[in-house]
């Protein structure tokens, strides 16, 4: 246990080594500060309220027949035994404020407080989306700042805010092909997805009302551009392709992709979920991009998905800039920004919108979070982002290669992820017990079994916070147990060990789902 590793980092002893780590039954079920917590249905009954509220006089209400007939059926805590309920579910729960987050194509990665501190300021937090425009101009001008940011960031032509997610800009960049075919009068019906897009890319394309057909990777993990160019063709609307790729690869090939399809009278879209691997260092339109969606969470600042709401706003090339929905800020000669909506689209020339993607603009906590984090890194730093990034992933790559298949080991350096399959552990041992084994070092599992094109795959993605000494002790622990899949330890098919619950039967989970609380004693 105390041996150096691979990466140089030695762990210490800890209480599990000694014998330490079983110990009495505890009357409260609680092992010193891991605290039992029951579900609050169990902590009070529903016949008793946290508060205490006067009696009122029956009368006539406003609720139009729509009032409560029956109990709620809600537990009455007090606030105190609220706060203390959720508080000790929180510490159950891993968090990039506890550890390294090793999912892949997702970037979790910390979120500076400065950012935060700014996107509380109550002229940002307590906007209301139905203030009169007048009175929101401070906003207006962050959006529009970052809106220029991006489009420069890119190389695009514009830029449409307001997507509210990755999936949801995807949609939006398909809609904006669309309306371009519909105005040319070209009745496109494919798009092709490549083995190597996020599994969003697929979707979108189908709910848009397009026919999906795939294209294979070949042996380096990246589209085969043959096969690519065969299938193009006067049906084909678009290909969706994500740059860099699922398996943590750069389509090098990109331009030519793109100059293939545009040469065959379709467009491009770019997934860009994993923006955060070349921004400052790769500009898409310089690569015939057409359309590419932002992730803000993941190449900028905002804790993954805002914490509800989420910002995916899509760089369009001058082709489809001119079908980009409504609204969207627009500065004019007199130094002022407005918002662009349908009832003077005509004054900015913009009357060919395919219509919107949502009742209001944008998101302004994710906007100016990232706003703040382009500001405060400038051109340089964004650069050591992607450079970070990067570095950091090959340091996973190649300080477990001796240990964990790399399928693409030998086609070059990855980009922001790195990928390993699960050739080479013990038989009945799989990916899902190397990932429960993970937990009982402190550490979330990786991303397991995406992309499909890697069995058992495993996808890692440490981020550019990461220091050299966090990722040192995270590849320590995964060295451990791929050593113990590797020597076919069969305890791990019952990890997690010290998680506050074991391993669930996930199959009967999924498939008979308990989703709402029923009291065990009642009849």
């Amino acid at each position: 246990m105390n041996a150096p590793n691979k990466s140089g980092w030695k762990p210490e002893m800890t209480a599990a080594d000694d014998g330490m780590h079983s110990g009495p039954q505890t009357v409260t079920g609680n092992r010193a500060l891991m605290l039992e917590e029951p579900l609050i249905f169990e902590l009070a009954g529903t016949d008793t309220t946290g508060v205490d509220l006067p009696e009122i006089e029956n009368g006539a209400n406003r609720l139009g027949g729509m009032e409560r007939t029956a109990p709620v059926g809600l537990p009455g805590l007090s606030e105190p035994e609220t706060v203390r309920h959720y508080t000790r579910l929180s510490r159950q729960n891993y968090a990039i404020d506890l550890g390294l987050f090793p999912l892949g194509s997702c970037t979790m990665k910390h979120n500076p407080r400065l950012n935060e501190k700014v996107a509380r300021m109550p002229g940002f937090a307590d906007v209301h989306p139905l203030q009169p425009v007048s009175t929101v101009r401070g906003a207006l001008e962050v959006i529009n700042e970052l809106a220029f940011w991006l489009i420069d960031l890119t190389g695009m032509h514009g830029v449409a805010m307001s997507p509210k997610a990755g999936a949801h800009g995807e949609l939006c960049g398909i809609l904006c092909i669309r309306a371009a075919l519909e105005a040319r009068g070209d009745p496109r019906e494919v798009i092709l997805v490549p083995e190597s897009a996020h599994g969003t890319n697929p979707a979108t394309a189908a709910f848009a009302g397009y026919r999906v057909e795939n294209i294979p990777a070949n042996a380096d993990g990246r589209v085969d551009l043959e096969a690519l160019k065969a299938r193009l063709g006067p049906d084909v609307a678009a290909v969706m392709i994500t740059n860099p790729n699922t398996c943590g690869l750069f389509e090098r090939d990109m331009k030519a992709i793109s100059d293939a399809v545009h040469a065959a009278g379709g467009f491009v879209y770019c997934d860009g979920a994993n923006f955060n691997a070349i921004v400052g260092k790769v500009r898409p339109g310089d690569l015939g991009v057409d359309a590419m969606h932002i992730n803000l969470h993941k190449t900028f600042s905002t804790p993954h998905g805002g914490g509800g709401p989420g910002s995916g706003p899509v760089v369009l090339s001058e082709a489809l800039s001119p079908y980009g929905p409504l609204p969207f800020t627009a500065r004019t000669a007199d130094g002022v920004v407005h918002l662009v909506e349908e009832e003077n689209a005509a004054e900015f020339d913009h009357t060919r919108a395919f219509g919107r993607m949502t009742a209001f603009h944008g998101q302004m906590g994710m906007f100016t979070r990232a706003l703040a984090y382009i500001l405060s890194h400038g051109a340089d730093g964004l650069r050591q982002v992607a450079e970070d990034a990067v570095l950091n992933a090959n340091y996973i790559l190649r300080s477990l290669d001796d240990l964990l298949e790399a399928p693409f080991g030998e086609s070059g350096p990855c980009m922001h992820e790195a990928l390993f399959g699960d050739r080479g552990f013990g038989e009945g041992l799989s990916t899902l017990d190397l990932a429960k084994s993970l937990i009982d070092e402190g550490y979330h599992p990786m991303t397991m079994y995406f992309p499909l094109v890697v069995h058992g795959a495993m996808l890692i993605e440490p981020t550019e916070t990461e220091s050299k000494a966090g990722l040192d002790q995270f590849i320590a622990a995964l060295r451990n147990v791929a050593e113990r899949a590797r020597a076919s330890d069969a305890s791990m098919k019952q990890a997690p060990y010290y998680a506050p619950r074991r391993r669930l039967d996930e199959t009967l989970a999924a498939r008979k789902p308990v989703l709402a609380w029923s009291d065990p004693n009642s009849a």
